[in-house]
């Protein structure tokens, strides 16, 4: 079976604008590239600073649903590459036994990583420290935006990256992973002991504030139990926003690169 389309996901408070550096990249390699918005999410970045309310109150489950129905309608397993909040989500489309191959950026935590650093608590604490923003949505300040996504990108790029892809988002999905260890039925559930799944990557930025690498790197030793392919990457000095800032381009190499190879390996070929 061959391998020519890639969907990429998006994270909180971002749009599919996000990925357009991978996106272009990608599409010169010969590859079909997919980047589905999450649902109700407008079509540009101004029409959802303008009217977010859509948003309000959308959930983890919704969007791994969205995600799940785009995929399920290909004529073949895609490589899904997820990005934060989007990097969770490619691990829960995985499971569902999507996907020839996986890679999650920087990824959310799923249930089960019980310690977050200082820094991802204050990035958090925008929306965590309001219980009425679950069903609300918050637009972060550039200040926060900086502190969260892009704490070691120049002032003019961190500037940059704010006008041109930051949106307001829904509280409910960092509500559902800061309480998903205390929820039976978690929305951020990962079978870590699935042996059938696409092989995974997960990639982490040794700087990032938002969802520092070492809750990446407790995700990756969670998933030891499987035989499935899992394997992890830190790219040092990187923010939370590694799939723009300066040198964005080795990550989307790299991915892809892994993907390629292992999609290989289980017999299958990337026809790009």
């Amino acid at each position: 079976m061959t391998t020519n389309t890639i969907v990429l996901i998006h994270g909180l408070w971002m749009t599919p604008h996000s990925w357009k550096r991978f996106q272009s990249r990608y599409e010169q390699r010969g590859y079909r590239v997919i980047a589905p918005a999450w649902p109700r999410l407008a079509s540009t970045v101004k029409e959802v600073r303008d009217n977010p309310a859509p948003l309000a109150g959308l959930g983890l489950i919704e969007v791994a649903e969205h995600y799940e129905a785009e995929i399920r309608a290909l004529d073949r397993p895609p490589i899904v590459i997820g990005h934060s909040m989007g990097g969770l989500v490619a691990q829960i489309l995985l499971d569902r036994g999507l996907g020839a191959a996986g890679v999650a950026i920087d990824a959310a935590a799923p249930k089960g990583v019980y310690r977050l650093p200082f820094s991802a608590l204050r990035a958090a604490a925008p929306v965590l420290l309001n219980p009425f923003n679950y069903g609300r949505t918050v637009m972060l300040t550039f200040e926060q935006f900086k502190y969260a996504f892009a704490n070691v990108m120049s002032e003019k790029e961190a500037r940059a990256a704010y006008e041109e892809d930051a949106v307001p988002g829904p509280g409910r999905p960092l509500f559902e992973v800061a309480s998903g260890n205390f929820s039976f039925h978690a929305a951020n559930q990962v079978d870590h002991s699935n042996n059938r799944r696409a092989p995974l990557l997960l990639i982490a930025g040794g700087s990032d504030n938002l969802v520092p690498a070492l809750i990446n790197r407790i995700n990756f030793k969670m998933y030891k139990g499987s035989t499935a392919v899992t394997e992890y990457k830190e790219f040092p000095g990187r923010s939370h926003l590694l799939v723009a800032q300066n040198g964005w381009e080795a990550v989307a190499d790299y991915a892809l690169s892994w993907a390629e190879g292992h999609i290989a390996n289980r017999g299958e070929q990337p026809a790009a």
